[in-house]
């Protein structure tokens, strides 16, 4: 990767963000697709619910990681990872699927902060999807990564300060196909006496 502190231009250019390194329209227009659906599905999560517009300082701070996360885990799942097996001369299906699946892996942690691996099913899955589906707008804009990475900041930084709260909460422990409810939405009882 280019550094940005040495060679800015340089830098911006290998994510895509220069003339003519932008992506296709379509793929633009497919990763904010993936960045609404991907937002609905989260919407799940009564922590990211709460969380998604509310001002605050996890909110704050979901703007610098989000930059951070979106820039580094898409050039090296995306770029790094996809070109890799590109150059192998391995066909774009597999790549995406495989860039999908270690995605998906990479983000069980989420799940394990719930202090558990079943917990971590839900985190894998659905990155996982968002990693298959990032994969593919990389190849739909002629890998540009400036439509991913746009898609992941956006992410983040809408559902990020609620990931990590229901990550906490235990809400990503999976029963059935719903969600468990955060314990701050629960209904409080009278204490007697």
């Amino acid at each position: 990767m280019v550094n940005f502190v040495s060679d800015p231009a340089g830098f911006l250019s290998y994510l895509g963000f220069a003339p003519g390194r932008a992506g296709t329209p379509t793929a633009w227009i497919a990763a904010l697709l993936v960045t609404a659906a991907y937002i609905a599905k989260s919407l799940q999560l009564p922590s990211v619910r709460e969380h998604l517009v509310r001002p605050s300082w996890l909110k704050a701070l979901a703007i610098v990681m989000a930059l951070v996360a979106a820039v580094l885990e898409e050039a090296f799942f995306r770029r790094m990872w996809m070109d890799y097996l590109a150059r192998r001369e391995i066909g774009p299906v597999v790549q995406i699927l495989t860039s999908g699946l270690l995605f998906g892996i990479a983000h069980g942690i989420w799940g394990l902060f719930g202090r558990s691996v079943r917990a971590a099913a839900w985190p894998i899955a659905i990155t996982g999807v968002l990693g298959t589906a990032l994969a593919g707008v990389y190849v739909l804009g002629g890998r540009s990564l400036a439509p991913c990475i746009a898609a992941h900041f956006l992410l983040d930084v809408a559902i990020e300060p609620g990931l990590v709260l229901a990550a906490l909460r235990g809400e990503m422990a999976v029963r059935g196909r719903r969600a468990r409810a955060a314990p701050e939405s629960l209904p409080v009882r009278p204490s007697k006496g």
